[in-house]
């Protein structure tokens, strides 16, 4: 199963706009800029989708141990990621990611309720992602010091 998401960015890190888009549309050219990652300006930033996406991942997969290990599902559980972006060594890193949650388990007891959390946090496949390799592939489509022309 693959999701596939879109960025477009135009200019330079300060001056330029992006667009970011989702296959699903969850997410259709919503705009992305310097100011919404940087400076707190309203708008999303790629921090915030981590986040988001960390909060969600978490959430299903607390769920899904709670009822697998415990026959407990939960009524209600909702998830907050904190995710920190600072300077180190002189450049921009996810520093921290901090998870908050609270749920509502009708029969689940503290230290139940714990290991199935501690569970979640180091095997949800968003957790993991944050400590996963990561591959690419670089095409550089245009240039303005190749002239077009073969030698």
């Amino acid at each position: 199963m693959k999701r596939l998401a879109h960025a477009v960015w135009r200019g330079g890190l300060k001056d330029g706009a992006g667009e970011i888009t989702t296959n699903s549309g969850a997410l259709s050219a919503t705009p992305y800029n310097f100011g919404m990652r940087f400076e707190n300006s309203p708008g999303t930033n790629p921090e915030e989708l981590i986040g988001a996406a960390h909060a969600a991942c978490f959430s299903m997969a607390l769920s899904g141990l709670l009822q697998k290990k415990f026959n407990l599902p939960p009524r209600e559980i909702k998830t907050q990621s904190t995710v920190t972006l600072d300077q180190a060594a002189g450049d921009w890193a996810v520093t921290a990611v901090h998870l908050e949650v609270t749920a509502i388990v009708p029969g689940c007891d503290e230290k139940d309720f714990n290991s199935a959390a501690e569970a979640a946090k180091e095997n949800c496949p968003v957790s993991r992602l944050l400590k996963a390799p990561i591959t690419m592939k670089a095409t550089l489509a245009e240039s303005s010091q190749s002239s077009g022309k073969v030698a």
